[in-house]
């Protein structure tokens, strides 16, 4: 799994739209193999961060848990301690 695309089910706030679209240019850049397009691919790249975007709002809409929602400042909180185990404090 791509590192840069981050779990974004079941937090409260819900995942915003800029979440939702960083987390499908982060899956078409890792599946095409490239950061940026070359112009001969630009339209065939936005065309799929479009619909890997609208894929995953549907499918974050649609999903239902009886877990309460995560909070975000919490869950950062334990990836950065995390973090500083696996790399060192900073």
């Amino acid at each position: 799994m791509c590192r840069n695309i981050h779990v974004l089910h079941n937090f409260e706030p819900p995942a915003n739209s800029d979440e939702v679209r960083a987390a499908a240019l982060q899956y078409v850049r890792k599946v095409s193999g490239s950061a940026k397009p070359s112009q001969a691919n630009e339209e065939a790249f936005a065309r799929a961060v479009d619909a890997v975007t609208d894929a995953t709002r549907r499918l974050l809409d649609e999903l239902v848990t009886t877990a309460p929602p995560k909070d975000r400042e919490v869950e950062a909180a334990k990836a950065r301690e995390r973090a500083a185990v696996r790399y060192g404090p900073r």
